[in-house]
């Protein structure tokens, strides 16, 4: 359920993956399914305390990324101007679940545009939604992926780079907020960094 991937990241899966980062401040990338919220409470705590958040980072705004965004009262909340954009223009739309809205408390949230910040550089990448992001950690070149891939494999070889794309699932172009001829241009973008580890939007 816990995951350490590198000395200052870790991974909770909760069908969607969340991951914690220790870099300069303490960051989540994501929040996770609403339908796990009770094991978010459960595990994250074993690594820090919901509201020592400072920061989180959406990756997109679908429900099972968002679902769980009310636990972190003293975070502040970024995602892309794209993202924000379309969510102000039609939230459902943009999250696809209007429970989970309601519930996540995401309307109620500030969601300020994302810059590079932390040692994490922001590459956007169009395609699974318009305002989809990837985020790249350059320091110990980790890859973050958000669902422009899905995979469950974690590649740590210092030659897995670029090849390790070819292995990995693209995310779906076909909701209503996708841009499916932009995925191609998404996905070369990626293939130009020295990434090892590949942590992408869900283990499948």
């Amino acid at each position: 359920m816990l995951k350490k991937i590198t000395n200052s990241i870790w991974k909770l899966n909760l069908d969607s993956n969340m991951y914690f980062l220790e870099v300069e401040q303490k960051i989540l990338i994501d929040t996770g399914s609403r339908m796990k919220r009770e094991l978010l409470k459960m595990f994250l705590p074993k690594m820090i305390a919901l509201d020592k958040i400072e920061k989180v980072i959406f990756t997109h705004l679908h429900y099972d990324h968002i679902g769980n965004a009310d636990l972190f009262p003293n975070a502040k909340f970024f995602a892309s101007k794209q993202e924000i954009k379309d969510f102000r223009e039609n939230p459902e739309l943009t999250v696809l679940n209007a429970d989970i809205l309601a519930k996540s408390g995401l309307q109620k949230i500030e969601l300020k545009p994302i810059v590079d910040m932390n040692g994490l550089k922001v590459i956007n990448t169009p395609g699974h939604t318009r305002g989809s992001i990837c985020l790249w950690y350059e320091k110990e070149k980790v890859l973050f992926t958000g669902d422009t891939f899905f995979s469950g494999n974690l590649r740590s070889s210092p030659t897995a780079g670029k090849s390790c794309l070819d292995h990995l699932c693209l995310g779906r172009t076909d909701l209503p907020t996708s841009i499916d001829t932009e995925m191609k241009n998404s996905i070369e973008k990626l293939r130009k960094l020295d990434f090892k580890i590949v942590c992408p939007g869900h283990d499948y």
